[in-house]
């Protein structure tokens, strides 16, 4: 008899208000369903949505090359390419299938996909809200993880899955 514990499962209950974890077999999937449209060859698909710290987890992905969109973040966003690759206009350096991207709150740039891109899937979580803006900082709209989960109910209940299919990436 051993009394090596190491694989012992963890023995006490969890907290009962903690929530549920998230657990998405297979996220990046070849099921259009569970790809929210967001632009013209822009889909996202909802990986966490939390209410309660207005952030949101996703993976973004785009078949088109050019200009995706011009943003701000008053927030800190993380990025973790899965898939082709793209860069801002406002910096020299390029986002290329493994790499990670950290955006500092007040950063503004203007996503491009370049031309010979396919596809690219990119891994975002976005803290807050992203406004769009033009080229001189004059707002033109903005999403927020409420846009997103509007947006998420309106498409799950279009494709059959029914409208509440999103409340499980909510928290």
């Amino acid at each position: 008899m051993t009394n090596d514990i190491s694989r012992m499962p963890y023995q006490l209950p969890f907290p009962a208000d903690a929530q549920e974890e998230i657990v998405i077999p297979n996220a990046v999937t070849d099921d259009d369903r569970l790809w929210v449209p967001q632009a013209e060859n822009v889909w996202f698909r909802p990986l966490c949505l939390n209410r309660s710290q207005g952030y949101w987890m996703n993976l973004l992905k785009v078949r088109k090359a050019g200009v995706l969109s011009r943003h701000r973040h008053p927030q800190p966003v993380h990025g973790f390419v899965l898939k082709g690759r793209w860069h801002y206009l406002e910096h020299d350096w390029r986002a290329e299938e493994g790499s990670y991207v950290y955006e500092p709150p007040g950063e503004t740039h203007t996503l491009v996909v370049p031309d010979d891109v396919d596809e690219m899937i990119t891994y975002f979580q976005v803290n807050g809200v992203m406004c769009y803006v033009d080229p001189w900082g004059k707002v033109e709209g903005y999403e927020d993880v409420f846009t997103k989960i509007d947006l998420c109910r309106k498409h799950f209940a279009e494709v059959g899955l029914g409208e509440d299919f999103v409340d499980q990436f909510i928290r």
